[in-house]
């Protein structure tokens, strides 16, 4: 990555140095593929440490990430290529070529939801619990993710001229914008996001442990659906490649349904005072909904 600094103290120019880390003979090594491995054993390890504090068994959530590893990435692409069906049916041969980019984290969160919900109606713990324990590792792997988009020169915004702006080469810029050089860090301003919302997720999973607050079961992953996908609403905005859906950016359409979501759930813990439904019964323990 190239930084220059022009008059302007915080001023630079991100320039990425390609998507392949190394080269061994014909086996390329990838950003892309490095940072998603190295988000999925840092989340799985922050998944083991935070069910230790909620005194569940640690074993479970590295079971549970398996399911959802499997389930996940399959499905963030297959996602992306039907929603890039026109694009993919001409090269089909690219389908399955991941490693080049081209998969969309909504995908992977309905994919690792199904798995999740099938994996704890089988070990028979609650739902709720596993996602509440998994919400931070999430976000934190979504932070660590966008900077493959970096690398590859892909998903980025519009154009700008703005002091931190990004280089996009040729090869890789708009059809319509060829002699564009600059556009908006969108993986940047996501990353950044996604940093503060799990610095949230943290902050209200430790209060909850030192008893300050009641934090209810669910409370953590339906926190984690308003507050990630308000920031995805207002960047998708600014990208140039957004997935559609006739008219529409699909991802604002699945961020605004997050937002009702979570703030539904919300409600319906806090204000209702009800437990959320659950695949197990009974599906509260209530050690863990008082943070003990």
């Amino acid at each position: 990555m190239t930084l220059n600094f022009p008059i302007l103290p915080l001023a630079f120019q991100f320039t990425s140095p390609g998507p392949i880390l190394f080269q061994l003979g014909p086996i390329a090594i990838r950003w892309y593929g490095l940072l998603i491995a190295s988000a999925v054993l840092i989340g799985v390890t922050l998944s083991q440490y935070l069910a230790k504090r909620r005194k569940v068994n640690p074993d479970l959530l590295s079971d549970l990430s398996i399911w959802l590893v499997v389930s996940a990435i399959p499905a963030a692409r297959l996602y992306y290529v039907i929603f890039e069906w026109a694009e993919y049916a001409k090269h089909p041969e690219r389908i399955f070529a991941i490693w080049q980019g081209g998969i969309a984290i909504h995908g992977a969160i309905l994919g690792g939801t199904l798995a999740a919900l099938i994996f704890c109606r089988i070990k028979q713990v609650s739902f709720w619990q596993m996602a509440d324990l998994v919400a931070p590792s999430l976000i934190l792997g979504q932070a660590i993710g966008r900077w493959g988009n970096f690398f590859n020169s892909e998903a980025y915004g519009s154009p700008t001229n703005l002091p931190w702006k990004l280089y996009i080469p040729p090869e890789r810029r708009p059809p319509e914008l060829p002699n564009v050089e600059y556009y908006h860090p969108t993986f940047l301003y996501e990353s950044l996001w996604n940093l503060g919302v799990f610095g949230l997720l943290l902050f209200l999973f430790f209060r909850g442990l030192q008893g300050r607050s009641q934090l209810k079961v669910g409370t953590l992953f339906l926190t984690y659906l308003p507050a990630y996908s308000l920031g995805r609403l207002w960047i998708e905005g600014l990208r140039t490649d957004s997935l559609m859906l006739g008219p529409l950016r699909i991802a604002q359409v699945i961020s605004l349904i997050s937002i009702g979501l979570g703030l539904l759930g919300l409600w319906w813990l806090y204000i209702k005072k009800r437990p959320l439904p659950d695949v197990v019964s009974p599906n509260l323990d209530n050690s863990i909904e008082n943070g003990e």
